[in-house]
């Protein structure tokens, strides 16, 4: 790699308040010392969570032209990291930029839903066709919704076993990506844990964390916003899952503590000075 930071092509949406989405991953990748090139999939006024009627504006043609300029110009990308999609026809855009760079980890948060349900601007087609690009990626990011909708099994509102995540973890990864995290898992044992699977060493993972009763947009972005600079400077799979579930643990409970309106996301901004220690992370056990 020539003398520069690493560098991420970050494919998601722009909401323009409520700290979710490239608000949040630019911020959070750049305090990590990853120089962030954001690639917006659709400009939004606000994230869709509640905050009324979103002024929303598709970008899907904007994708294509923009990788060909960078491809023309010679640029290289440490990762291809893909979030919010517009609309189904962006995944293949997706699929495109990740076939461009072959040799840059390829990163893919499916954007679905979560609580049980799809999101409200997820049609059936564009979660097929989100299906369909975790077959391209190195590395994916679900939730327990998204994580059932990919093995196209009906949601479980259930604590799970041990075994059972292990279950699920092999087969997103015989899906295609080669490290799987599931994050927001209740287990069994009471615990609440980020778990993944590392296929190239056969090992299984698990990352507890304090329940905070609460619910903030944005946290998945972060999570996988933090696991993608992680991974691409230097840290090993567990170590990358346990800086990202340690900060977004840290953001929630700083947040919570100042009883904030959970629409408006994290309050980042008070704890990104954290990412910029490089903390020697380790709270992560084996599954």
């Amino acid at each position: 790699m020539e003398n520069r930071p690493a560098r991420a092509a970050a494919i998601h949406g722009m909401a323009g308040f409520g700290r979710s989405s490239l608000s949040v991953v630019i911020p959070t990748l750049s305090a990590m010392g990853v120089q962030v090139c954001p690639i917006p999939t659709a400009v939004l006024s606000t994230h869709t969570g509640g905050l009324g009627d979103v002024e929303y504006r598709d970008l899907t043609d904007y994708i294509r032209p923009c990788v060909e300029h960078y491809k023309r110009l010679g640029l290289d990308f440490e990762a291809i990291y893909s979030g919010f999609l517009s609309n189904p026809a962006q995944a293949d855009e997706v699929k495109a930029f990740i076939a461009a760079y072959p040799d840059a980890l390829a990163i893919v948060d499916p954007v679905m839903g979560d609580h049980g349900r799809p999101y409200s601007t997820r049609t059936p087609e564009l979660c097929e066709k989100i299906c369909e690009l975790v077959q391209c990626a190195n590395v994916i990011t679900p939730n327990p919704t998204e994580a059932y909708m990919l093995l196209r099994e009906p949601y479980r509102h259930e604590p799970l076993v041990r075994q059972k995540l292990k279950s699920m973890l092999v087969r997103l990864s015989e899906l295609g990506p080669s490290h799987v995290v599931i994050t927001g898992v209740e287990m069994v044992s009471g615990e609440c844990a980020n778990v993944g699977y590392d296929r190239t060493r056969n090992a299984f993972w698990c990352v507890p964390y304090d329940y905070v009763p609460t619910a903030y947009p944005g946290t998945g972005d972060i999570f996988a916003s933090v696991l993608t600079g992680a991974m691409i400077t230097g840290d090993s799979f567990p170590m990358a899952m346990s800086r990202a579930t340690a900060f977004v643990e840290l953001a929630i409970k700083i947040t919570f503590s100042y009883g904030s309106d959970t629409r408006y996301g994290v309050m980042l901004e008070k704890c990104l000075g954290w990412l910029t220690q490089r903390e020697i992370v380790k709270n992560y056990q084996l599954l």
